[in-house]
């Protein structure tokens, strides 16, 4: 039963015949995870807390950065540096202190995933990271839960539902549409491109829009299809896809490569940008590989780093030594840390060290006349 209160404020879903007390009741009792709580997850947990899902569950082991301050709408400036998750929570009880939040300051990894999911009704993913994305996947795929897709791209998105059941028939999922993940080098994230503010806004309220059909049982699940939004042209378009007979076995396959690889996992090298100045010091002929982009590398560049742009290691690595430390470097660490994986795994390097924190952490620990971005 809804108490005074929550008619009180959801007196304008109450009006709508689709919703009503009983569609309310829905989302009251609806427990929804929210994977990411970045572009996407902001809008995402903005409008299912403001709709009164009854509780939300906030995954995200990652803190504020400045640079998320420009799409990223339930932060502001002094929240950089702040757990993302808890921060997300706070803001979130201001807006609706009438709903549970259950929050997880960590990553969705192989090892939590299964316990985590397991105690919420769908999921919505707002990674920008394949790996996790296909993790989702399999995990609600052996659990038979729903959840809710969506990705961004500088201006581009897309939005559907996978392993929605409908009339006991469950719908496609993830690897229906897309069966094995890319390589790291293959697909960049917005740190690496850049993405249109508005963007994640408007997919993520779309994602938003079909949790509540989902939970209210109003109206057409994106199901079997993908929606593209192309912001620059105005244009949005359809997809059509069925569920592959053997999606199960794909899911299975995905959870026994996910637990190897948590068990294998090798961590690169790190080193600290103190750390590194202290080692140019005393090694001049280090090599250092800045895996930016171009025009990050005209903002601000370590001095002698050679420019190789993530998407072209794969055609350069003659030019990157194996005789003498390297040192790989970007802006925050993560495209760096890819590298060096690819590298030591598809070509046998192992003389490389990442950066920690990236040129970001040079310019705030060693260099503080250099220019952020």
């Amino acid at each position: 039963m809804l108490s005074s209160a929550e008619k009180q404020r959801y007196q304008k879903h109450l009006l709508l015949p689709e919703v009503g007390a009983e569609g309310q009741e829905r989302l009251k009792n609806a427990r929804v995870l929210v994977v990411g709580a970045g572009g996407l997850g902001c809008p995402v947990l903005l409008y299912l807390a403001a709709a009164g899902v009854g509780t939300l569950g906030i995954v995200d082991g990652d803190t504020v950065d400045e640079t998320n301050l420009q799409r990223q709408v339930l932060y502001d400036a002094a929240d950089v540096d702040r757990p993302k998750a808890t921060t997300a929570a706070a803001q979130l009880r201001r807006l609706n202190d009438l709903i549970d939040y259950e929050v997880f300051t960590t990553h969705l990894v192989a090892e939590n995933a299964a316990s985590i999911i397991e105690r919420f009704d769908l999921v919505v993913d707002c990674t920008d990271n394949f790996s996790v994305r296909y993790l989702i996947n399999d995990v609600c795929v052996l659990s038979a839960k729903p959840f809710v897709y969506g990705a961004i791209h500088r201006f581009e998105g897309q939005v559907s539902v996978f392993n929605y059941p409908s009339n006991g028939i469950l719908g496609p999922t993830y690897r229906c549409l897309f069966p094995s993940p890319p390589s790291g080098l293959e697909i960049p994230n917005c740190s690496e491109v850049g993405v249109l503010g508005i963007l994640p806004g408007m997919i993520g309220m779309y994602q938003a829009n079909e949790v509540i059909k989902i939970i209210t049982g109003v109206g057409k699940v994106l199901s079997g299809e993908l929606m593209l939004m192309d912001l620059l042209e105005n244009t949005q378009r359809k997809m059509k896809f069925k569920r592959r007979t053997d999606a199960e076995m794909l899911a299975q396959q995905g959870m026994e490569t996910h637990r190897k690889l948590a068990a294998n996992v090798l961590l690169p090298n790190e080193i600290s940008a103190i750390e590194l100045m202290r080692q140019l010091k005393r090694e001049p002929d280090t090599f250092l590989l800045d895996v930016r982009n171009s025009d990050e590398y005209e903002v601000c560049h370590l001095p002698g780093a050679v420019l190789i742009p993530m998407p072209t290691i794969p055609t350069s690595v003659k030019h990157i030594p194996r005789d003498r430390p390297v040192i790989v470097y970007c802006h925050h660490g993560m495209r760096s840390a890819s590298v060096i994986q690819y590298l030591e795994q598809e070509h046998g390097y192992d003389n490389l060290t990442n950066l920690d924190g990236g040129i970001h952490a040079w310019a705030d620990e060693v260099d503080l006349r250099m220019a952020k971005y």
